[in-house]
């Protein structure tokens, strides 16, 4: 199993864990991000942490038919995870702001499926790919993340996650900025509001 520590190194290494005043995909603003596209631009680096995620999965999942992973930052943390465990991996795009399968990916009925995200922060995201595993009358088992960085206050997902890393970093609403974050300038670093 992978330490804090060397967690947080490999993520520092690949320039993954960045400082400033950033707004999360969730809207919530931030003085830390976590941008697992980095980490994962690094496969040899990423392997580690890939393996660590995927031995916690089958501990705790025996039976997974599919993995669901919502793009854009889903897709390559659930390819590896897929190839991993050896399961069939699909993933899920907005297409005019709702996530659609396209590509002629499908979910069948009844399949038992892991939604598998690099970070979670409120799970909005992972909730809309509930969705559609209802939609094809299928089973959610549950969801997991390279990054967990959900608080109690910020999660929409009632089921655990399991993840490699649980980072506690403060989030806050626009209205509730700290002085010392109101400071720095804004960067938008995630791909759900790309047009």
């Amino acid at each position: 199993m992978l330490s804090l520590k060397k967690s947080l190194d490999i993520l520092k290494k690949t320039d993954a864990l960045l400082e400033g005043h950033f707004v999360l995909s969730s809207g919530l603003h931030s003085s830390k991000y976590i941008q697992c596209a980095k980490l994962l631009s690094f496969p040899y680096l990423a392997e580690k942490i890939c393996k660590s995620l995927a031995n916690k999965i089958k501990k705790k999942y025996k039976k997974i038919d599919l993995i669901l992973a919502p793009a854009m930052g889903g897709v390559v943390i659930g390819y590896e995870i897929g190839k991993l465990l050896k399961k069939e991996t699909i993933f899920c795009e907005r297409v005019n702001g709702k996530f659609k399968l396209r590509r002629g990916f499908s979910i069948k009925k009844g399949a038992r499926v892991l939604i598998i995200e690099d970070v979670i922060t409120t799970g909005k995201s992972s909730l809309e790919c509930v969705k559609l595993i209802n939609k094809a009358n299928a089973k959610l088992l549950g969801f997991a993340s390279i990054i967990d960085r959900s608080t109690k206050k910020s999660l929409k997902i009632k089921n655990g996650i399991i993840s490699h890393l649980k980072i506690d970093v403060p989030t806050f609403t626009a209205k509730q900025l700290p002085q010392d974050l109101k400071s720095i300038p804004i960067t938008i670093p995630g791909s759900r509001f790309i047009k």
